[in-house]
């Protein structure tokens, strides 16, 4: 019969090997040495007694942050090498997120999330936080992929044994994302603004590249080599780089020459300076505003130039290798529509050839 030792818990890594540990007041500490053997007992009787307290130190400082709660696991994770490693936007909307999660007071509670014991959210907690936001479901599942990272920073450096968000499941997203762009609401945007505006010259660059606004903001006359735009990716240019090279089609090449540009970027603002991202969304906001599309977004650009590469017949690999997505799920969603409505004809054409 085992015997079980009060705080001792154990944990097999994924390699198969079993490690020994204390778990006692938000605190877990490793124990060397064979359970019960003379080096195990010596660490763990040194184990149990408390954090030697530095002389002059209180119980508790205001505005300092107690071990062992969410909030201490938080940053130790925000400034882990895991967090660094990502890009300064994600970095920051990252931040903001989990400050929210661990300021937030639950129902029923009189403390917030971050001054609560790590070690003892569970998957049951994490779902109740979850389904707090169910009416912004992108929101929700922003907070999920974040609680996820921290905790899985948490088990990677050996600061919990599990992970209680892993097998958390996210919220299906309402609708399909943003609108994409009819071809009459492109016929309406070019009405309104002709050949030779700011405003047409971001429609084309988006249209007929299918890039993020982070992108478009950065085209300039540096990128272009003997009738192509070769570039990386400005999203996951620091962790997983995409560089691609798309041709310049006619129609964009003579929108470009016919259209005021920058010295860097072929997009620019009323002061010659190239459009931030932020700035440019705005920006398009207004553009669209003034068609009367108030449906539309840049994004929406990004979706409807996948989607028109679908109706024309192309794969999602070939789609792929023109948005840069990694995968093919994203690109699915893009062109779902396009898809069906190719699968429609093409059943509908046999079905005339049988009938004749």
């Amino acid at each position: 019969m085992k015997v079980r030792i009060k705080y001792v818990v154990e944990d097999t890594d994924r390699h198969g090997n079993v490690r020994v540990y204390l778990r006692k007041d938000g605190r877990k500490v490793r124990l060397r040495g064979p359970l019960g053997s003379p080096e195990f007992w010596r660490e763990y009787h040194a184990a149990l007694k408390p954090p030697p307290k530095v002389r002059g130190e209180k119980k508790t400082i205001p505005g300092t942050i107690q071990k062992g709660t969410m909030r201490w696991l938080v940053a130790q994770y925000t400034a882990s090498g895991m967090f660094k490693q990502l890009g300064a936007k994600t970095q920051k909307d990252r931040r903001a997120t989990l400050e929210r999660f661990c300021n937030n007071v639950p129902k029923g509670s009189t403390a917030p999330d971050g001054e609560k014991p790590f070690d003892q959210l569970q998957a049951k907690h994490i779902r109740l936080r979850r389904d707090a936001l169910v009416a912004t479901p992108e929101a929700a599942n922003t907070m999920l992929k974040a609680i996820k990272q921290v905790f899985k920073f948490a088990v990677q450096y050996e600061h919990l044994d599990r992970n209680p968000a892993a097998d958390v499941e996210p919220l299906k997203s309402k609708g399909d994302g943003y609108h994409s762009w009819t071809l009459e609401e492109i016929e309406k945007f070019e009405s309104v603004h002709p050949v030779g505006t700011t405003a047409r010259l971001a429609l084309a660059l988006a249209l007929y590249t299918g890039q993020r606004r982070s992108d478009l903001v950065k085209f300039g006359k540096q990128h272009v080599r003997d009738g192509w735009l070769v570039f990386t990716q400005f999203k996951g240019r620091e962790n997983k780089p995409v560089r691609l090279e798309l041709p310049i089609i006619p129609e964009l090449q003579r929108i470009i020459d016919a259209s005021p540009t920058g010295d860097l970027a072929f997009l620019a603002t009323a002061y010659g300076k190239p459009f931030t991202a932020a700035g440019f969304g705005n920006r398009m906001r207004e553009w669209c505003d003034k068609a009367k599309l108030s449906d539309c977004s840049t994004h929406g650009l990004r979706k409807a130039a996948a989607a028109r590469l679908a109706e024309l017949g192309c794969t999602e690999f070939e789609i792929m290798a023109i948005t840069g997505h990694q995968t093919s799920k994203e690109v699915t969603r893009y062109t779902k529509a396009a898809s069906q409505r190719l699968r429609a004809e093409s059943a509908l054409a046999k079905l005339t050839g049988t009938r004749s």
